[in-house]
């Protein structure tokens, strides 16, 4: 098929409720709501990075001194770069790779490119862990891995990551699970599950808080998480904190341009981005609320690792009171939280063959995930049959993970950065003239141009 030429933005057109998502040429699906556009991105925000990774992490530096500095990461420079990226989606109505090409020409469509490429990258190996918590989910229903014999629970979870059949099924499983999400389109699919996977997440962390702030020696984790001892940051723990706050975000992979294309001309994208933030923020937080106390209660170490959750966490279950029903609601979340992400990953891959090679959705859709099985099936594979193969000292999966989580992810947030404040800067500027937020249009500018390097070009050092 060939490439779509050059021509203006497609005009969006106004939800009725039986919007189709098949305008890929002469219009565009929009969301029914800004709320659900609103739980739709945050959900691509609040996955197993907020679950699942943000209370180890806090847990290696030092609680509440980094809980402080990375709020203040996200509230910053995290808004600053979700205003950008969905700036850019809601003057094209494209996602990233033709949005760039339409406003700043054909060399731009590169980076898009790449940021697409990004996505599905991440989408690969992220749905061999998103296959680890439909695994655990089935199990934790069944009691079989719930016991308090730390050696056991790790000796199951590596028999079950090296068993290739087990890997791959669990794998494929969960992809099926986004593909049909969004094979249903951006109102009956993206939106609805937003709608309800967003607030099913929300509850179901507050039910498990509400268990483990009640079990005797709770209040110390809660005390350590809370309580900021700035005595204990140090430049790596900056650096840290500026990482985890904008890979949470979502950043520089296409994924808040494509869902910002999806919006209606009078959106709110100050606000907006103000709410996506605020909402990933709480998820973190509450995470810390739900893990911490359970760890300081049994006495175990906040800074356990990766572990925390596969290993150690179903180790406390077993010894709690009720826990065989909290095991579950903490398992159904975290299934929750993996699939809001990975269909924010799915769908910037689905709307590229869309816009650039003008594909309906259905066959676009089971383009990306055969791609995808097939693409992530290594990483899945490299905890076990191909855990000898290494590519400068790293397993597949763990290649994969570093090249776009530490070098290609905060690329685009980079260049996205520089083409909003710099390449079409008046014309950017302009979502928010006559808006309550016009005065952050200076501050904005000076986030992008500034800050947004400076913070990138720390990660990368401190990551290489």
């Amino acid at each position: 098929m060939s490439h779509l030429p050059d021509t203006p933005a497609a005009p969006l057109v106004a939800s009725t409720g039986a919007t189709s998502d098949a305008l890929a040429i002469t219009g565009r699906a929009t969301w029914g709501s800004r709320l659900g556009f609103i739980l739709a991105a945050a959900g691509s925000a609040v996955g197993l990075g907020a679950v699942w990774k943000f209370p180890y992490v806090v847990g290696q530096h030092g609680g509440g001194a980094f809980l402080a500095v990375y709020l203040g990461c996200v509230l910053t420079l995290g808004v600053a770069l979700l205003l950008a990226e969905m700036t850019l989606g809601r003057l094209t109505g494209k996602s990233i790779t033709t949005a760039l090409r339409e406003l700043g020409g054909r060399r731009w469509a590169w980076v898009g490119r790449i940021a697409t490429f990004n996505a599905f990258a991440i989408l690969s190996f992220y749905v061999v862990v998103g296959g680890w918590t439909v695994a655990y989910l089935m199990r934790v229903m069944t009691g079989t891995v719930l016991a308090s014999d730390a050696e056991r629970l790790v000796s199951e979870f590596s028999a079950f990551i090296a068993d290739p059949v087990a890997s791959l099924a669990s794998m494929g499983a969960f992809l099926g699970l986004t593909a049909v999400i969004v094979a249903a389109g951006v109102q009956k699919g993206i939106e609805r599950a937003g709608k309800w996977l967003m607030p099913a997440l929300f509850l179901l962390m507050l039910l498990v808080i509400a268990r483990a702030v009640t079990l005797p020696g709770a209040m110390a984790g809660i005390a350590w998480f809370l309580t900021p001892d700035f005595s204990v940051i140090s430049g790596a723990t900056l650096l840290e904190a500026l990482g985890l706050a904008f890979f949470s975000l979502s950043l520089g992979a296409g994924m808040i341009v494509v869902y910002g294309s999806y919006l209606p001309k009078d959106a709110r994208l100050a606000s907006s981005a103000v709410w996506v933030a605020t909402l990933a923020t709480l998820a973190c937080c509450l995470a810390g609320l739900m893990i911490l106390p359970a760890v300081f209660a049994f006495g175990v170490a906040p800074n356990a690792g990766p572990g925390l959750t596969f290993i150690t966490m179903p180790a406390i279950f077993a010894q709690m009171p009720f826990g065989h029903l909290v095991a579950i609601a903490f398992f159904l979340l975290l299934l929750f939280a993996a699939l809001t992400s990975a269909v924010s990953l799915f769908e910037p891959v689905t709307a590229f063959l869309i816009d650039e090679y003008q594909w309906r959705r259905g066959p676009a859709v089971v383009a990306v995930l055969v791609a995808t099985f097939v693409f992530g099936a290594p990483a899945a594979l490299s905890f076990g049959v191909w855990s000898d193969v290494r590519i400068f000292d790293r397993t597949i999966f763990d290649l994969m993970d570093y090249t776009t989580v530490n070098l290609l992810t905060p690329a685009g947030g980079l260049c996205v950065a520089w083409f909003i404040g710099a390449r079409i800067w008046p014309t950017a500027r302009t979502v928010l003239d006559g808006t309550r937020a016009q005065w952050f249009v200076p501050v904005w500018r000076v986030l992008l141009l500034v800050l947004t390097p400076i913070a990138i070009f720390g990660v990368w050092y401190q990551s290489l």
